[in-house]
């Protein structure tokens, strides 16, 4: 049994165009979804989500929760107090195997794949589930689609060629590189 549940988003770690390997694991497709603690209505349908995930899919578990129980939402400020982009936030992770679909604001397809980074906003729509391998008991969130709403400051320090360079005027080729 999963629970989907749209999150509003920015989105961070974000690899929707490739899947990467993770400390040695599998390839994925994944991203790292910061939700602002004052989007409290956010907040509680994940927190619902789990909740539900808990009192109906104990089987995975034996039948019963666990007292070790890892859930996915996570304190910004406790887990990533050294970054500004998860201040007064929580987050989790959420993957897949499958590639994600990645669409704009009328559900149209994105193929440029620079439209869609680590910074922007928008949805992703999440499956909250049990999980139980290697020992470890709890409760994981599979990404399933993502649509992007609006740009953000990208998270990566990266820049765009239009910061890095002004207009050049060239005569002559030659006399390029002298």
């Amino acid at each position: 049994m999963s629970v989907k549940v749209i999150v509003p988003c920015r989105f961070s770690y974000l690899h929707c165009w490739e899947a990467v390997e993770i400390n040695g694991g599998e390839p994925k497709y994944s991203v790292s979804a910061i939700i602002p603690k004052s989007d409290k209505a956010t907040i509680k349908k994940i927190k619902e989500a789990i909740e539900k995930v808990k009192k109906e899919d104990t089987a995975v578990w034996g039948g019963k929760v666990p007292a070790n129980l890892k859930t996915p939402l996570r304190d910004g400020d406790e887990e990533r107090p050294d970054d500004e982009a998860y201040a007064n936030s929580y987050f989790f992770n959420a993957n897949s195997k499958q590639k994600p679909q990645v669409v704009d604001n009328k559900v149209e397809p994105i193929l440029d794949q620079s439209e869609v980074y680590s910074g922007c906003y928008g949805n992703i729509s999440v499956n909250f589930y049990a999980y139980s391998a290697n020992g470890n008991k709890g409760i994981a969130a599979g990404l399933g689609n993502i649509q992007k709403l609006k740009d953000g400051e990208s998270l990566g320090g990266r820049t765009t060629a239009a910061e890095d360079f002004d207009e050049v005027e060239t005569e002559d080729d030659e006399d390029f590189l002298s």
